[in-house]
Parts: C-alpha cells; sequence; structure tokens
C-alpha cells in the first residue's frame, strides 16, 4: 500500500490521507482547511483524480474532516462514502449549512468587489446544489461490525468518543501479506459528555494519529466545570453576557449537558437563559436525540430519570432572531458557530459585543494557528471583525477542559494500549504538538514514529 498525507501534516485542519492499494483508490476523510491561506488551500487542484477514487470514509462530520466532499463530487467523483450512520445524518445537515457559508460568503466578496470598482464576481467553493448532490454516495455502517470493501480490503469502525458517531477505522489490506493499519480520527477525553469513552483495537501494524493536543495536558473536569461557572457568575454581576464560540456538533450539544449540572448543582442560579444562535446546532441536537443508543450511561440514567431542565433554552433561527440577540445586554450566555471564530453568527456577535469589558468572551475548543479565535485567545488589542477593526475589551476566559480531544497523557495511554508494536504517523497537529508528541511516543513508549510532510509518501 503506498499512503500520500493530503492534509493535517504538520497542521490541524484539512485532514485527507490518500491510499493506494491493488489498484483501489481510497481517501480518508476529505475536509475542509481553516485559518492561514485556507480559501487558497481549499480551492487548490486536488492532488488525485476524484473520478479515480473508489471509496471515501469519513472518520466523523466536523467539517475539518468532510468539508471537500461536495467539491470532491462535483469534480467527478462516483464511488461511496463510507461512515457511521450517525456521522451520515450529521454530514448531510453540516456540508448544506457549509455550503450556505460558501455561498453568502462568495455574494459579500462579489459586492466588495464592485464597490471597488472589480467587475468579477467571486464563485463560491461549492453550493448547496453540490452538498445535496454528495448525499446519495453515503453509505452507513454499524460500529464493531466488519465489511469487506472486495477481496482484498476489510475494514471496521469502532466508536472514537470524539462526538456523536466518530469512528476509528480499521482497515485489513492484503499486500505481500496481512497488514493492517488503523486510522484514530480524532480520540475524545475519557468522560466526554453523553457520549461513550474511546473503544481500542487490540493489534495493528500502522497506526496514523491525532495530535491536537499532543504537547498539553487538559485542566481536570472539576477545575473547568468551577471556572466556566465562576466566568458567568462574574460576567452576570458586571452587568454583561457570557459569549460562547461553539461548533455546533459536538461541543455545543456537550455545552448544554453542562449548563444544566451546574443550574441542578447549584452553582448557577436557576432558570439560566442560553440562546444557541444556530440552525445548524438546533438540528445537529435533533440528530443526537435521535441516538440515544450512543450515549454513555450517565446520560442515559440522566434521561430516564425526567427531571426538568434548569436552562431556559431558545434556539435562534432567522437572521431576524438573531439580529434581536443585540437587544440582550446582560444575563444571557449566548453560543454560536462557528468554533474558530471563522464563519458563522459568532462574529456578529464579536463585532457587536468584544468592546465592552461587561462581557466575556469563552473558548472552550482548540483554535487553529491564523484563525480569529486564535488571535483573541493570544492576546490582541484589537481585531478585523466583517471589515471593520474591533477593540478587545472584554474579558477572555480559555478553558482547555472541554475539549473533546484527548489530551497528551490520554494520546500516550491510546497507543500504548496495543499489544504489538506498531509503526505510527503523527498528524492533525501544528507542527510544534506534532514534534513534541513524537518525543514523547519515542521516549515513553519506543515506538517507530514518522511526522509527515504535506504531499509525501510512503510504501507500508
Amino acid at each position: 500500500m503506498k499512503i500520500t498525507f493530503l492534509g493535517a501534516a504538520r497542521k490541524v485542519t484539512g485532514s485527507c490521507f490518500h491510499l493506494s492499494v491493488n489498484g483501489l483508490q481510497v481517501l480518508v476523510d476529505c475536509g475542509m482547511h481553516q485559518g492561514l491561506d485556507s480559501d487558497a488551500l481549499n480551492r487548490k487542484p486536488f492532488a488525485f483524480d476524484p473520478r479515480a477514487i473508489d471509496v471515501v470514509f469519513l472518520t466523523h462530520a466536523h467539517i475539518d474532516h468532510t468539508g471537500l466532499v461536495p467539491r470532491l463530487v462535483r469534480e467527478g467523483f462516483r464511488g461511496k462514502i463510507v461512515t457511521t450512520a450517525a456521522t451520515a445524518e450529521l454530514s448531510r445537515i453540516m456540508l448544506a449549512d457549509s455550503a450556505h457559508i460558501q455561498e453568502m460568503d462568495a455574494q459579500w466578496m462579489t459586492r466588495k468587489n464592485l464597490r471597488a470598482g472589480i467587475e468579477k464576481a467571486v464563485e463560491p467553493l461549492y453550493t448547496v446544489e453540490d452538498a445535496i448532490a454528495s448525499i446519495p454516495f453515503f453509505e452507513k455502517r454499524q460500529y464493531d461490525e466488519t465489511y469487506a470493501l472486495d477481496h482484498v480490503i476489510r475494514y471496521r469502525f469502532c466508536d472514537a468518543g470524539h462526538i456523536l458517531g466518530s469512528g476509528t477505522l480499521e482497515l485489513w489490506y492484503r499486500g505481500d501479506a496481512k497488514k493492517k493499519i488503523i486510522f484514530s480520527g480524532d480520540i475524545g477525553k475519557k468522560g466526554n459528555p453523553i457520549i461513550q469513552d474511546p473503544v481500542h483495537a487490540d493489534e495493528t501494524d500502522y497506526v496514523v494519529v491525532e495530535s491536537t493536543y499532543g504537547n498539553r495536558m487538559h485542566k481536570g473536569a472539576e477545575d473547568s466545570l468551577e471556572e466556566l461557572a465562576d466566568a458567568v457568575r462574574t460576567t452576570f454581576k458586571r452587568g454583561g453576557n457570557v459569549y460562547i464560540p461553539a461548533f455546533a456538533v459536538g461541543r455545543t450539544q456537550d455545552l448544554l449537558y453542562v449548563f444544566n449540572k451546574l443550574v441542578r448543582e447549584g452553582r448557577l442560579a436557576s432558570p439560566l437563559d442560553v440562546y444557541v444562535d444556530s440552525p445548524l446546532a438546533e438540528e445537529a441536537t435533533k440528530v443526537y436525540a435521535s441516538h440515544p443508543e450512543l450515549f454513555d450511561e450517565e446520560t442515559k440514567r440522566l434521561m430516564a430519570s425526567k427531571k426538568g431542565r434548569t436552562v431556559r433554552l431558545r434556539f435562534t433561527s432567522s437572521v431576524q432572531e438573531s439580529m434581536k440577540l443585540n437587544q440582550v445586554s446582560s444575563g444571557a450566555v449566548i453560543m454560536a458557530g462557528s468554533g474558530m471564530c471563522e464563519g458563522g453568527r459568532i462574529r456578529h456577535h464579536l463585532k457587536h459585543n468584544l468592546w465592552r469589558p461587561e462581557c466575556s468572551v469563552v473558548f472552550v475548543g482548540y483554535q487553529a494557528k491564523g484563525t480569529l479565535g486564535r488571535a483573541i485567545v493570544d492576546g490582541a488589542k484589537d481585531v478585523w471583525i466583517l471589515g471593520e477593526r474591533v477593540a478587545v475589551r472584554s474579558r477572555v476566559f480559555t478553558i482547555g477542559g472541554f475539549s473533546a480531544h484527548a489530551d497528551q497523557k490520554e494520546l500516550l495511554e491510546w497507543l500504548g494500549l496495543f499489544k504489538n508494536k506498531p509503526e505510527v504517523f503523527i498528524v492533525h497537529g501544528e507542527e510544534t504538538s506534532a514534534l513534541e508528541f513524537e518525543k514523547q511516543v519515542k521516549a515513553q513508549l519506543g515506538l517507530r514514529t514518522r511526522v509527515p510532510e504535506m504531499g509525501e509518501s510512503f510504501e507500508i
């Protein structure tokens, strides 16, 4: 087998790995790039012929793993897109939402060009029609069942514990001898709300493992809960709102669970007003609710107890409803996408409120280099948002304990569970994180490691 690393190589986003074995061409993930130069990278010609790809395996629904699928289909892909049932359902709504954002951004850039005297329309990366056209290619698979792609390749998904439907992909193939490679996908940390902990395979010859937090440890869960509660309490005392950039799939649902927990335990006053300003998050929450079989035991018990909700939750669907939130000046928690502030309604909320010292912005997820979220986290005094320079006067909290990713310790534990000594390819982390994680893997586990460069290929 030949494996080529076409994304998430010494960076976090754009996950895409190309496999060639016995005449078959396979992709594992086909994600969008985010951050610096992302538009140019997302528009760059594919390093393969989309028409020649036989199958795409998707590890989970986040856009940095699925976001270029509509473009792939538009350019001629006619194979299978294989993933778990929940990932297929979430991808349907996420890809349509991504396409809508592409169309809106293209219209905005076109108007901006016209005002500058440039009479050239900006084409979207792909359209809603392209996203809809990709859905018939999806094929749903169950966790823990082994399937045959052909006489050469067998595969299986096991629960990665990251978001609903996230999978670690086990793939067996025959070359000169029978071999196995595992793609970790994004590995969840133990104890993530709602979903179950990651499931682990026994053995493999090769493993492609993420390293998002390969150079750091998360805060403890209890410390993170108290820090979030304190951020809300102190912000409300100052007369402001709490704004949370949150991924619509995974993080939003986790936070709703957490806020209910904090109010039930008396750490936040009841009722707590929470606005989720994201039609996508509302749809994703419905998908979550339709898959109780994937919940962990604590969540199942809580649902069975039928205890009353402690959060006064409101979803805002229309743009008009979103704009009305500007009239809510204090006492509310407002969550909106995108999680890295690169798109979505959170940019509008930050434009109108980031300059207000009585407000707070709480980051509960990873912020990639080059994103608006990363600039704010890194202490920028002012930032550009939607064409305007905005002062950063709100208090900024970064609470790593709510990340859905395993930290360095948990990643090392995950790799250490293999009964044999696989060769390790380290991906999906900024270069400093990936290289530091490589040092720890060698020192603590004694495994052979590689940190691939973008476009680098290996025969395995």
